[in-house]
């Protein structure tokens, strides 16, 4: 049987639930992994996700940040926080081994303004991210880094590339770190079997982002060579952006062999 995997920011978990059971009830993935859960691990709505079939884990944050994985499946080998920093306060990483493949919820910093302090973090994390994939390839396990990443990889992944050419998502020091990534054996789902322009996963609250298709495409999913090898499908959901109080995130899904 085959495993879907999705990834979705979802803006303030308490702010979404009501969208996010809607959406297991309706798609039914494997495993989803959040971000921005925006919520301490106690303050998590536990009882209601779990009543939708799903086991929890959970690395919070008080009123930012945060990173949850949910799965039909149990987890084990839970690693919280990003490895290479002992120091980061900031909740934004989990991994966990479910039903054979390791798989982590990331939000990468934002970074803006750059530059600056934050965009130095977000570079510093991603770096750390490199390394730890690094890491997580070498023991030859599928592997799937699923997350926000606050990166448009390409121009093609942004509805003005001009506009946004200096903003940290696309700027040249982001996208170069991003390409070490693949370069290390990493496939990006979703542009290993799509090639349009214009897809994208985020649109902004601000001035009709949404209505006018201005978006921005920054949550991926990359796969280590033996998922890859078993990857079948991967799209971006939109439905739940065009819902009553959405968050400005939408699901991107996998399906794997």
């Amino acid at each position: 049987m085959n495993t879907r995997i999705a990834t979705w920011n979802v803006n303030s978990i308490r702010a979404r639930l009501p969208n996010v059971m809607d959406w297991l009830a309706s798609s039914h993935p494997d495993i989803l992994l959040l971000q921005e859960i925006k919520c301490q691990d106690a303050d998590f709505p536990l009882l209601e996700l779990e009543s939708s079939g799903y086991r929890v884990l959970v690395h919070g944050q008080k009123s930012y940040n945060g990173v949850a994985i949910l799965s039909k499946r149990a987890a084990e080998d839970v690693r919280r926080g990003l490895p290479g920093d002992d120091t980061d306060p900031q909740a934004r990483y989990l991994e966990a081994t479910i039903d054979g493949i390791r798989v982590a919820s990331l939000y990468l910093p934002n970074g803006n303004p750059s530059p600056g302090e934050k965009f130095d973090y977000k570079l510093a994390w991603m770096r750390r991210l490199v390394t730890h994939a690094r890491t997580l390839l070498s023991t030859e396990m599928p592997v799937v880094l699923g997350g926000d990443y606050n990166v448009c990889p390409t121009d093609d992944d942004v509805y003005n590339p001009a506009a946004w050419q200096m903003d940290a998502l696309c700027r040249p020091e982001t996208r170069s770190l991003f390409r070490e990534m693949l370069n290390l054996g990493l496939t990006e789902a979703f542009r290993s079997l799509h090639a349009e322009k214009g897809r994208y996963s985020f649109w902004d609250y601000q001035a009709g982002a949404w209505q006018r298709d201005e978006g921005l495409r920054i949550d991926h999913l990359l796969l280590s060579p033996q998922a890859a090898d078993r990857l079948v499908a991967c799209d971006i959901d939109k439905a739940p952006r065009g819902r009553e109080k959405a968050s400005d995130h939408t699901p991107v899904w996998i399906e794997l062999r």
